[in-house]
């Protein structure tokens, strides 16, 4: 059974590939990139009930054993987000259908978004540094192309930003993972932790860990997020949904991968600062967020705020803190997938993102309305939806640490989250309508499916808890005792 750990790469990278060779026939495309999401979510679901049942499953590629071979190592957290990962894609596709135009369709979106997903769900699964490296890369080389498609000046302007500033962090990547390959020996993030448990966290292993901070932290939009506002508000709908669910959401997994794992050792240096640089994430992202009038500046400034409020979590690195670190970044990824969807909705049918230029669609677009009213509470963590569950696990997390300060900060900034997004609501929705039904520039009815299934999620894992958290703290059990990790690895 270990041989599906790899089928959740596998398939996204060789459906990818092959519908390179079908450009002008886009309902087959359709056909084959849901069929294929909807395989990869399944092949999830089986391996998330065999880790359950198993334990920790990993596959030597090539049958080389640690610490010689490439290892693929699928925990409980990894395949709860390969899963999670999986089906916000799903529900990107279905609104892509709709959404994305014939330009956009013909170079080649659907088999970009499938190699984008092959990209993250190795980066959730792989159990070597480098090939982390290589991961990123792939999913990021998907990306740039979706970050351009249709080509305006502000897609363009926008992805030479993207561009420059992970080439940047791609390239400081590489140079830690080089200076890590000199101090232990090797690649294999296991073999790494136990390597650096014998030897000891030295001034220079410190180093090390604080540029691969910055790293992840570049890639997930931690305080250095001047270039995330404009990327993720440039694309068309279904791939500014994709980006925010997803890409950030990788470098928060490879921080949490490497800072339970590897460099756990010096938490008064590290986490301290990762600690620090969570709360003026929050603080900036919330003054972007509510000083902004477009639809598309706020959302994108809400993705920011959730990775400084997932990385106090993080940071706290007690076991409650982490349960609801992993609690919340699996409501993020689906929060945000669906406020995406939703919110790029309603700039297609106002034709504008100016919040001044739309109102009173709440006449026309009921279901449309009340989704968001649903998608905007969650995200703000208003119980019983899901985003409060991991936010009062969090908060619980820091409080009992005495990180009083802290936990007023990620208070204050969940009322300016809940401030920002019914800003959105009650200028789009309610007051006098302007447009009639006949000037609406789209229908709306595509975010009907991806809407109800994004919702019921965000629902369910709020009501469900008692039933989600036995995985989840399967899940934080390798975060707090890193041997267990280090021990299915080696087994």
């Amino acid at each position: 059974m270990n041989n599906l750990v790899v089928l959740p790469l596998f398939i996204p990278l060789f459906l990818g590939v092959s519908l390179f060779f079908f450009r002008t026939k886009y309902r087959l495309q359709q056909w084959i990139a849901g069929l294929g999401t909807i395989a990869t979510i399944i092949i999830s679901f089986i391996l998330i009930g065999q880790v359950s049942k198993s334990g920790i499953q990993v596959l030597h590629m090539g049958g080389w054993e640690a610490p010689y071979g490439i290892p693929l190592v699928a925990d409980m957290m990894a395949a709860i987000l390969v899963t999670v990962a999986s089906i916000v894609t799903l529900a990107c596709l279905i609104f892509a259908f709709h959404f994305i135009g014939e330009e956009r369709k013909g170079h080649y979106a659907y088999p970009l978004m499938m190699i984008l997903l092959c990209g993250v769900n190795g980066s959730f699964l792989t159990g070597d540094i480098f090939n982390l490296f290589v991961f990123f890369e792939v999913m990021l080389l998907s990306s740039y192309v979706l970050l351009s498609l249709g080509g305006g000046r502000v897609q363009l302007r926008e992805t030479v930003k993207y561009i420059i500033i992970n080439i940047v962090s791609s390239s400081l990547f590489v140079l830690a993972i080089g200076y890590l390959y000199s101090i232990t020996g090797t690649l294999n993030m296991a073999h790494i932790a136990q390597r650096i448990a014998e030897q000891g966290q030295d001034g220079l292993t410190t180093t090390v860990s604080l540029l691969l901070m910055m790293v992840f932290g570049l890639k997930a939009g931690l305080f250095l997020f001047f270039w995330l506002p404009g990327s993720y508000s440039a694309p068309p709908a279904p791939i500014a949904a994709l980006f925010a669910a997803l890409l950030t959401k990788v470098g928060i997994y490879a921080i949490i991968r490497t800072f339970t794992l590897i460099f756990p050792h010096q938490p008064e240096i590290t986490h301290t600062i990762l600690l620090w640089m969570s709360a003026l994430t929050m603080i900036l992202g919330a003054i972007g967020a509510i000083a902004y009038w477009r639809i598309k500046q706020i959302l994108a400034y809400n993705v920011i705020i959730s990775v400084g409020f997932i990385l106090f979590g993080v940071a706290v690195a007690t076991e409650a803190s982490l349960n609801g670190a992993i609690y919340y970044l699996v409501h993020d990824m689906i929060a945000k997938g669906l406020i995406f969807i939703l919110g790029g909705t309603i700039v297609l049918i106002a034709g504008t993102d100016k919040l001044r230029e739309i109102s009173g669609l709440v006449r026309y677009r009921p279901i449309l309305t009340w989704l968001f009213f649903i998608s905007a509470l969650a995200l703000a963590g208003v119980p019983p939806l899901s985003g409060f569950i991991g936010k009062f696990m969090i908060l619980e997390g820091g409080v009992n640490e005495g990180y009083y300060l802290m936990a007023g900060i990620s208070l204050l900034t969940s009322l300016l989250v809940l401030y920002s997004v019914m800003k959105i609501f009650i200028n789009s929705f309610w007051g006098e309508t302007l447009l009639s039904e006949g000037e609406q520039k789209s229908s709306g009815r595509g975010v009907l499916i991806p809407g109800f299934m994004l919702t019921a999620l965000v629902v369910g894992l709020g009501l469900g808890a008692e039933a989600v958290m036995p995985y989840i703290n399967q899940a934080v059990e390798p975060l707090v005792n890193p041997q267990i990790y280090i021990d299915a690895v080696f087994s």
